[in-house]
């Protein structure tokens, strides 16, 4: 299954994509914002994609430009979340390398992401969450209709970050056709 916009295309990882997530994922300043820790090694790499982005809910954002994967955005069902959702959610994750911040690109990705589990996947309700010393990651969620729940929580099974809260961001699919 792969989604698209002008500039980048979502599409399901390959092995061959190692290396470029290694430029970007080792860089120290991505991976720890969103709770896991900069890649060591391209064979790392490998292995997260044969493990954790092997998963039909994860995809490769794929800057059209170049070819290369620059971010992963996905998400999660209600048993593998971070949070105590009901079976109709799901929670949704994004990351893109430093040298593509401030583009848009998390915002169109996001987009196409909600579009699909509100209207391929059937969910409820998206929730997704963010340190709050990482602050993008919120606008970007509300820039896609995301609110505050006012919720602070901790979320045990991050690598980095377990003992810090995280705020939680909710999308309910009936305000997010009004949205758009």
């Amino acid at each position: 299954m792969t989604l698209h916009t002008n500039r980048i295309l979502l599409r399901p990882w390959c092995e061959s994509d190692a290396e470029t997530l290694y430029k970007y994922a080792s860089d120290p300043e991505v991976g720890p914002r969103a709770g896991w820790p900069p890649h060591k090694s391209m064979e790392e790499s490998l292995n997260i994609i044969r493990t954790v982005f092997s998963a039909e809910t994860m995809w490769a954002v794929e800057w059209k430009e170049t070819g290369e994967a620059i971010g992963c955005v996905g998400y999660l069902p209600a048993s593998a979340s971070n949070l105590k959702i009901a079976d109709d959610q799901c929670e949704v994750g994004y990351w893109i390398a430093r040298p593509y911040w401030g583009k848009g690109i998390c915002t169109e990705a996001l987009q196409l992401v909600i579009d699909y589990c509100f209207h391929e996947k059937g969910f409820s309700v998206l929730w997704g969450d963010y340190f709050p010393e990482n602050p993008a990651s919120g606008r970007v969620m509300e820039k896609c209709g995301f609110v505050d729940t006012g919720m602070e929580v901790l979320c045990p099974s991050l690598e980095i970050g377990a003992d810090r809260p995280v705020k939680v961001m909710k999308l309910e699919k009936k305000n997010y056709n009004i949205f758009r």
